[in-house]
């Protein structure tokens, strides 16, 4: 009987549940996927670049989670609202809340038996398609991975169902707190706009000063450090909920009282229906607008690092390609090549020193990136000429430019200490002579398959050296390791900041779609006086689009000042953030046209 009023009371909500239904399975499908791409053992061990990316999908899989919780935990909310009049009824007729209770629990059990079997299923096709698109990225194969990965999908089964049995347990908690009466008249009370203008007027200040002292710490982000990260974050939410609850009451009054404005159309009765459950809706667009942050952010983070990858190479450092003693193999990939800079330098290594000729680093100056990303010509301060090599060797300065320059661009070795000697020394010293090539090309990424070539003939080189401490950085080196790390973030931002919006949007539709019945009588009564079902349309089109732009503009500002927190990491924060950006407005308005099709439906049902 259970199983039975369960089924029913599911399919009266239908379009309900398959709003939160949709959110379940992407949220599951996605922590499945970041499962099999953490956990996969054989795929990993083998494939060392993955290996470093391994932590990147635990922590998505972490924000999945904590995300996910509350998801479930609001949804639940939402849902037994809608069922409240339905479950008062119930106990008016006898039954018993632990009654109830046993009839939630059967609701949560098979919408999560069928969220979990869609999204496992939905996750391991994403997860096949996902590692094809990362490995691409990176030029590596799929060998030892599995897109059904048993571990993977014990560890997702095992998370959410005890996610369930969490909101089932917290459903059992509320239901026990609610009385009967309040179940029977649950949607007929709306909430009440208190005539407060001086609690409003201290309200509204302190969000703008708290608003303001958060944006100020992610624009100063680099200087304030771990404090700017603590300082934005409370500011930030503290100064976004406190201007919704004192500026949106507000501005509806304010716009209600433009005669002439309001009195255009049936204008009038959408501000009323805007005004009905203000009290309410004001906290919850407050949420939406963090949740907006949050994942337009994960989405615009992800690309930044993905797309910081060849600045950050750039200022690795000046050269693009350093080759000792270039063999006919190597001279034939620098060929193909175009260098805006090239030079060659002559040293010969001895004891524990290099000593690098005078004249070539003289002649041909080299370039050095500085710490602020610009460019310097060492063109002085080279050491005075001495007359022994004994001399050459007490003078030596650790700490001088040339010394750290030498040792951190063109040592081969770098067990051995960079000297810089004259003419005459060099050839007193009895050592093969060795040359070093530095070049700089006029587009390094133009160039990624040969300067790729030139690395593994640098790690042939390494391999086949006896008794040498080989230095194996590389500007292409360095490129590569921030490009594993930078693909990993970018497929777990892009993902993360999806879930966090779809699930916000989901909540989103549920706060409008749960007011829906309630609103039933007053549509019936405009198209009973007279009021076209388009203008009717329109005005809930209307309705809802302030409903989603008022949270998607603040939500975007904080997007937009709050990438600058990444600028001590990225070079670049805001490269290519259009994209991103872009990428969540479709989907917002993807979202709202659905919110407006499903309400019109409900509100202004087909006329037989």
């Amino acid at each position: 009987m259970l199983v039975k009023l369960a089924w029913n009371g599911m399919k009266s909500k239908r379009k309900d549940y398959i709003i939160l239904l949709t959110g379940l399975v992407m949220s599951i499908a996605i922590f499945y996927m970041f499962q099999t791409l953490a956990l996969n053992k054989d795929f990993t061990s083998d494939n060392a670049m993955i290996s470093s990316m391994q932590l990147v999908f635990h922590v998505g899989s972490f924000l999945l989670a904590v995300i996910t919780f509350f998801y479930l935990l609001y949804t639940n909310t939402f849902l037994l609202s809608l069922r409240q009049r339905e479950y008062g009824m119930f106990l008016l007729l006898g039954a018993k809340k632990s009654h109830l209770k046993r009839l939630m629990f059967l609701e949560n059990l098979l919408i999560g038996t069928a969220a979990l079997v869609v999204g496992i299923a939905a996750g391991t096709v994403l997860s096949g398609i996902t590692a094809g698109m990362v490995m691409g990225q990176l030029g590596e194969d799929l060998e030892g991975y599995h897109s059904f990965y048993l571990p993977s999908l014990v560890v997702t089964l095992l998370f959410f169902l005890l996610l369930f049995v969490v909101t089932a347990v917290w459903n059992h908690i509320k239901l026990s707190k609610v009385q009967v009466l309040e179940l029977v008249h649950a949607d007929t009370t709306s909430d009440r706009m208190p005539s407060r203008p001086k609690v409003n007027i201290v309200m509204m200040a302190a969000g703008i000063i708290s608003l303001t002292g958060g944006w100020l710490s992610l624009i100063f982000m680099e200087q304030l450090r771990e404090k700017g990260i603590l300082s934005a974050a409370i500011l930030t939410t503290l100064g976004t909920y406190l201007l919704f609850s004192s500026l949106l009451p507000v501005l509806l009054k304010a716009v209600k009282e433009k005669g002439a404005w309001k009195e255009k159309g049936i204008r009038a009765f959408t501000l009323s229906q805007l005004t009905f459950r203000v009290q309410n809706l004001k906290k919850f667009l407050a949420t939406a607008a963090m949740l907006i942050a949050l994942g337009a952010g994960a989405i615009s983070g992800g690309m930044a690092f993905k797309n910081n990858a060849p600045v950050f190479a750039e200022q690795a450092g000046f050269y693009d390609a350093v080759v000792h003693n270039a063999g006919p193999e190597e001279e034939e990939i620098l060929d193909d090549i175009t260098f805006t800079d090239a030079q060659q330098y002559r040293y010969k290594k001895a004891g524990d020193y290099t000593f690098y000729l005078k004249e070539d680093l003289e002649n041909q100056p080299p370039k050095m990136r500085t710490s602020s990303g610009g460019v310097k010509i060492l063109d002085n301060g080279l050491p005075e000429d001495r007359e022994s090599l004994a001399d050459v060797k007490a003078a030596r300065d650790p700490g001088s430019e040339w010394t750290r320059f030498l040792q951190s661009s063109f040592a081969r070795d770098y067990s051995k200490k960079p000297l810089i000697v004259n003419r005459s020394l060099y050839e007193s010293i009895d050592a093969e002579e060795e040359v070093v090539f530095a070049g700089k090309s006029d587009d390094f990424m133009a160039y990624h398959d040969e300067f790729a070539a030139l690395d593994q003939i640098k790690e042939q080189k390494m391999e086949a050296a006896e008794g040498e401490h080989y230095y194996s950085q590389s500007k292409y080196g360095m490129y590569e390791s921030y490009q594993t790390l930078a693909t990993g973030t970018v497929f777990m931002g892009f993902f993360l900041g999806t879930a966090f919006l779809a699930m916000m949007a989901s909540c989103l539709m549920f706060k409008v779609l749960s007011g829906a019945a309630g609103d039933v009588p007053r549509y019936r009564m405009l198209q009973n006086i007279g009021v076209s079902r388009d203008l009717l349309k329109r005005s809930v089109a209307a309705e809802l689009f302030i409903i989603f732009l008022i949270p998607a503009v603040l939500g975007l500002a904080h997007v937009l000042i709050g990438m600058n927190m990444f600028s001590f990491i990225l070079l670049e924060p805001y490269y290519r953030i259009w994209v991103s950006l872009l990428v969540f407005i479709v989907l917002y308005f993807l979202y709202y046209g659905l919110t407006v099709k499903m309400y019109q439906g409900m509100v202004l049902p087909q006329r037989k």
